[in-house]
């Protein structure tokens, strides 16, 4: 079963699927001993963290591959890959959609953007046709050959075009052969709503950002709403920036870590990154000679 399979067969559930954002292999890994079935690459999480850049289109395919590759085959878990734009027309998106099937992604998420592109809960956003986007939803449809990937059609069109706007491009992107609709940044519950009301038994994805435009909702409420995922896309990268802050401050400040208590032990580092296992695959083999 492919990864793409299988996150399908989870989407299956009636239940709300909730996603955390990840950033590297560690939080990848994170995600999955926490008990999550699916995780999610977020663009602004990788440009943080792979560039010290914000998410305005610095990120290039190469090294978004370069990043992903390694989340996805470090965990058992689908995982669904932000690939922004595609990176450029139908012909450009199927190369980026066949590299990602190659690496193992069980999802991903294609966005109606003009390049370079933006976070989506920043201002100045500008977006492509929805003729244009749609050959880009179809030409995903083809690159995904028989992988059973889970397509995400995205509009950023809120922020320029409006809330109508909006729905009309899910709903063609969803008719071009998208998966799952998912209209970014509404900005207030109303929204949320006609959202909901708008793709009565389409498969709709919200996105929630701490201090993003969207009103930050429980999973519960947008289950409620209608809403069949739900990623957090930055929760992960705010709480680690967060903890190591403040850990490099203390150092700076004692001169020790001692007496830092939100530290993992070195044995319990161990298990996340899996030592054991390679000390069992070591010990099988001369790696001395």
């Amino acid at each position: 079963m492919t990864k793409g399979q299988k996150l399908r067969e989870i989407l299956s559930d009636s239940k709300i699927l909730v996603l955390p954002g990840v950033h590297d292999c560690v939080s990848v890994k994170l995600a999955e001993k926490a008990g999550f079935k699916v995780a999610f690459t977020s663009g602004f999480g990788l440009s943080a963290a792979t560039l010290g850049r914000p998410d305005f289109g610095f990120l290039t395919a190469t090294e978004m591959l370069w990043s992903v590759s390694r989340i996805v085959k470090s965990v058992d878990i689908p995982v669904v890959v932000d690939i922004d734009t595609g990176y450029g027309n139908p012909l450009n998106v199927i190369s980026t959609v066949e590299d990602v099937v190659s690496i193992g992604a069980g999802g991903i998420i294609l966005e109606d953007q003009q390049w370079p592109k933006k976070c989506g809960h920043f201002e100045g956003k500008r977006v492509i046709t929805i003729d244009e986007h749609v050959e880009k939803i179809r030409a995903t449809v083809q690159a995904r050959g028989d992988s059973g990937l889970v397509i995400i059609g995205r509009t950023d069109a809120r922020a320029s075009h409006g809330i109508k706007e909006a729905i009309k491009r899910g709903r063609a992107y969803f008719e071009a052969g998208a998966d799952i609709v998912f209209i970014e940044a509404p900005q207030s519950v109303e929204e949320l709503k006609e959202i909901a009301e708008a793709f009565e038994g389409v498969p709709l994805f919200a996105n929630m950002v701490e201090g993003g435009k969207t009103p930050f909702l429980s999973t519960n409420e947008l289950e409620r709403l209608g809403y069949k995922i739900v990623v957090y896309p930055l929760a992960g990268l705010f709480s680690a920036t967060k903890a190591i802050e403040s850990c490099f401050n203390h150092l700076k400040e004692n001169g020790t870590t001692e007496g830092f208590e939100e530290m993992l032990s070195f044995k319990d580092f161990e298990e996340v990154i899996n030592t054991a296992k390679y000390r069992d695959m070591e010990s099988k083999f001369k790696t001395n000679l």
